[in-house]
């Protein structure tokens, strides 16, 4: 029997009818500008909101993807609905969105987790997570065909980081791009927000993801990825490949008016 991981958020976060959410998502990549992509693009780091709050900062992003060819692509996707001292690769055969199903890369999911007591092949965290759900139907807009190796972080302290950033440089290649899915700060006024999150912003642009590392373990900033930013971070440091830049930074008041409590969010390469 093929085991395929279901849509659990379609309909909630973003629309279940193909049509609608290919047209939506091809909406908001017009509208996302015309950055110039790096020739040597490793990875991108987008947020998992509702499209209506976070997909236009996503885009920015995913913009950079059109017309580029990835054999596979790394989602690493925090753990909101379950703890669970590792990380967890999905041990199926595909996951599901609307616009069909995306093969997993089963040899390189072998490779990662192969001898790590870290990186485990399951279903932890893969039931009903969002994080990672809501990039795919962008990635399969954006790419067209891939294979998918899908990293869900049960916990995001230091160790695990270490771990899964050694071990993605040791699998990817030039074939392989990394998405690291992760909001920022939750819930303060939006001046609170605005300073929170600009250190996350300082620490990208400026390649720090040791400093990054430390604000997030420290509580100086908030980022619910922020395992994921720094995994992509680091393992694309022990590949020479030493540049990001943010390109959007919004919060959730940008869309809703409501400037008390928000949410924030960015998008960012890094090549």
């Amino acid at each position: 029997m093929k085991k395929v991981r279901q849509p659990a958020v379609a309909g909630m976060f973003y629309p279940s009818l193909p049509e609608e959410l290919a047209d939506e998502i091809n909406e908001m990549l017009d509208n996302a500008g015309t950055e110039e992509a790096p020739e040597n693009l490793y990875g991108i780091v987008v947020p998992h909101a509702g499209y209506i709050y976070s997909g236009q900062t996503a885009a920015k992003a995913y913009k950079l993807l059109k017309d580029k060819k990835y054999k596979t692509v790394v989602v690493i996707s925090p753990s909101h609905r379950e703890y669970f001292p590792g990380i967890s690769v999905f041990d199926g055969d595909a996951y599901l969105t609307p616009l069909g199903e995306i093969e997993i890369d089963s040899e390189m999911r072998d490779r990662i987790a192969e001898g790590s007591k870290i990186i485990f092949k399951g279903v932890n965290g893969h039931r009903s997570e969002h994080a990672l759900e809501v990039q795919l139907p962008f990635l399969q807009v954006a790419l067209g065909d891939f294979k998918l190796l899908p990293v869900v972080m049960g916990d995001q302290s230091k160790l695990f980081v270490d771990e899964l950033s050694e071990r993605l440089s040791d699998v990817v290649d030039e074939n392989t791009l990394i998405v690291s899915s992760s909001d920022l700060s939750h819930y303060y006024s939006k001046p609170v927000a605005e300073k929170l999150d600009s250190i996350i912003v300082n620490r990208i642009n400026n390649f720090d993801y040791n400093g990054l590392m430390n604000d997030l373990e420290e509580n100086r900033c908030e980022a619910c990825g922020g395992g994921a930013i720094v995994s992509l971070m680091k393992s694309a440091d022990i590949l020479n490949r030493k540049n990001a830049k943010v390109l959007a930074r919004t919060d959730s008041g940008d869309i809703t008016g409501d400037s008390k409590e928000v949410v924030g969010y960015l998008s960012a390469i890094v090549y």
